[in-house]
């Protein structure tokens, strides 16, 4: 399933005094689990590029190609927006700045340490992820709900739209330059232990730092309503469990309808993101 993908200069921008404390329906747990995923996306989008490129020049397929220069163009830009959303945050009060500096030394003692292929498969595993989460919140009306209005929602929705439109690309050059089934396996099973202890760990550190924390009713109950969160869901556990399978393909599960109705709401004529 061969679409193209597009580079799309758009911008983002926070008044101040424009994003509410919680800003994930006044959930506590929440909002800090959402601002460190996003304090992670730079520094993790510029390892997704870096372990594209340096496969660059083995790429033969010319329309391969074209997606690769895309998904490039698409990844820059969602680092710098998130950038610009994790300083509002960072304002806020969240650790934004030392969870983007320690992703910095993850991801680079990665590349400077492993084998180019393997931090290929590193990032194939962790763009299923994006593309899972993606798309839950692009189906999902409770996932749509706790985005509230505003610039955050726009930015979510438009960066959502691009990870699954772009799903397919790392996992495509992965297959092009012969990385194996058995290794792009066990990569996720390691990255999914990784990504686990480290959302939990940077969420932990994050809620230290705020006062409602020390609310014990209202952490508790924050804590309870994970179980409703609907990111993880039995469903979204399936479909990341897919990836495990021998044989598996992102296109198993077909989103272009999906794709076709979103880009008409956000880029369509009267769409929601026309004004950036």
């Amino acid at each position: 399933m061969d679409r193209p993908i597009k580079t799309r200069r758009i911008k983002f921008r926070y008044q101040p005094g424009s994003l509410d404390r919680h800003f994930v329906q006044g959930d506590l747990v929440s909002s800090h689990m959402m601002a460190m995923l996003s304090a992670v996306f730079p520094e993790g989008e510029e390892f997704f590029i870096r372990s594209v490129r340096r496969y660059s020049d083995q790429i033969t397929d010319p329309e391969l190609k074209k997606q690769v220069a895309g998904f490039i163009g698409q990844e820059m830009t969602h680092g710098r927006e998130h950038r610009e959303l994790n300083e509002r945050l960072q304002e806020m009060g969240y650790p934004t700045a030392f969870v983007e500096r320690l992703a910095r030394r993850i991801f680079n003692f990665q590349t400077r340490n492993y084998p180019p292929i393997y931090t290929l498969a590193v990032t194939a595993a962790l763009e299923h992820y994006t593309a899972v989460l993606a798309e839950t919140l692009l189906t999902d009306q409770r996932a749509l709900d706790m985005l509230g209005e505003g610039e955050v929602r726009s930015m979510l929705l438009w960066h959502a739209f691009e990870e699954a439109e772009h799903r397919c690309v790392t996992f495509d050059v992965y297959r092009a330059v012969g990385g194996s089934e058995r290794l792009r396996i066990w990569v996720m099973r390691r990255t999914t232990i990784a990504f686990i202890y480290t959302t939990f760990f940077e969420t932990v550190i994050s809620l230290l730092r705020d006062k409602a924390a020390y609310n014990p009713v209202r952490l508790v109950k924050s804590i309870a309503a994970l179980r409703h969160l609907p990111f993880l869901s039995r469903e979204v556990r399936r479909r990341i469990g897919e990836y495990n399978r021998p044989g598996f393909h992102p296109n198993d599960s077909d989103n272009s309808e999906l794709i076709e109705k979103w880009h008409a709401e956000l880029f369509g004529e009267n769409g929601q993101l026309t004004g950036h």
